[in-house]
């Protein structure tokens, strides 16, 4: 890498640091502020709503960093092509190409830090503060929202209404169907606790049984349930899609095409983390026509609200296009790649435009 080239990465690098800072700094007070009617419940106090902030800024970072990308790009070449650097960079030579690569270059170096962020940091942080903010509030909270989390395992369908522990669930529902899919069994617990080698201690269970033109009922007591289901994965199918890693996606989306079983909306997830990923370096890509045209004398509050109208605009089309996938049924690979493949044209076009 020449000293060209370390010279405009560090440009860009260095206003997308400022940017993450002051974007955190007031994600962060926000967090905060909105933990406050939570403050005095139970053990939960200032200091683990403070705690509980720190730990979910890896998360805000994460879900941000195409946006900061953006905006601290614009700020890092605009600063160069206000101060005439591009302009005598331009004149030595360097062609639109070359400078496109040495902005990719720092791209890719955020694209890292996604991943990074993403796959390793984000989610086991953002979990802890989930957990910690949990047991200070309540002794049985539960993690999972709106009817809990369905998983098919052979012949059993459990509902489980959420999770408070790492091998502690809520209340668990137990449909067992015959080979010709009548329902043969309908059991209900109060709690279900993981043990060793696919083991279910089933606490406070009550089933009816159907058999003909009868039905017979199992007064409450405990169940020793053997499934195929673990702990683990379980506790992955409670958690928000938008919340788990990659891997862990993949392998519920394994899970349900297995099972024949509708995994629209972890495809989406899936594909959605890798296509936001890829964004990031076409976000960088995309201020170099700016600097070069409108916004080359431009001041720095005027090439932040730029940045911001386009990263609101790249999100909230993301957003939308996530709930269409769901209501409307349709392809979730392709609607997850769709942001970021207008994305990639605008910014090949405007580059191919600019002079």
């Amino acid at each position: 890498m020449s000293v060209l080239d370390r010279y405009v990465v560090r440009a860009i690098l260095g206003a997308v640091l400022m940017v993450v800072a002051v974007v955190l700094v007031l994600g962060a007070l926000f967090v905060f502020i909105d933990q406050q009617d939570d403050i005095g419940t139970g053990r939960y106090t200032a200091l683990g709503a403070f705690w509980y902030t720190l730990l979910n800024l890896p998360q805000l970072a994460y879900e941000l960093l195409p946006i900061m990308a953006l905006i601290g790009s614009l700020l890092g070449l605009g600063s160069l092509a206000r101060g005439s650097e591009i302009t005598v960079i331009r004149a030595t030579g360097v062609s639109i190409g070359r400078l496109a690569g040495i902005s990719l270059t720092a791209g890719l170096i955020l694209v890292i830090v996604e991943v990074l962020l993403g796959e390793f940091l984000a989610p086991p942080l953002q979990q802890a503060a989930r957990e910690q903010k949990a047991f200070s509030k309540l002794n049985n909270v539960s993690f999972g929202g709106g009817s809990g989390a369905w998983v098919r395992d052979g012949d059993l369908i459990l509902n489980v209404a959420g999770q408070f522990g790492q091998r502690q669930f809520g209340s668990m529902q137990i449909f067992e169907l015959s080979a010709q899919h009548r329902l043969l069994a309908l059991g209900h617990a109060q709690r279900a606790t993981a043990g060793a080698k696919g083991k279910w201690l089933l606490s406070d269970y009550t089933e009816s049984r159907f058999a003909a033109d009868t039905v017979t009922t199992r007064p409450p007591g405990q169940r020793l349930l053997e499934s195929n289901v673990s702990a683990g994965f379980l506790g992955l199918a409670v958690e928000d899609p938008k919340q788990l890693t990659s891997r862990a996606l993949w392998r519920l989306i394994s899970y349900f095409r297995a099972n024949e079983l509708d995994a629209r909306e972890y495809l989406f997830a899936f594909w959605s983390r890798i296509a936001r990923t890829i964004a990031i370096a076409f976000s960088v890509l995309l201020a170099i026509p700016f600097v070069l045209g409108s916004l080359r004398s431009a001041g720095a509050g005027t090439r932040m609200m730029m940045g911001l109208l386009l990263g609101i605009g790249f999100f909230l089309l993301q957003r939308l296009i996530e709930s269409g996938t769901v209501v409307f049924s349709l392809n979730p690979v392709m609607l997850a790649w769709l942001p970021t493949t207008l994305l990639a044209v605008v910014t090949v076009g405007l580059l191919a435009l600019a002079r």
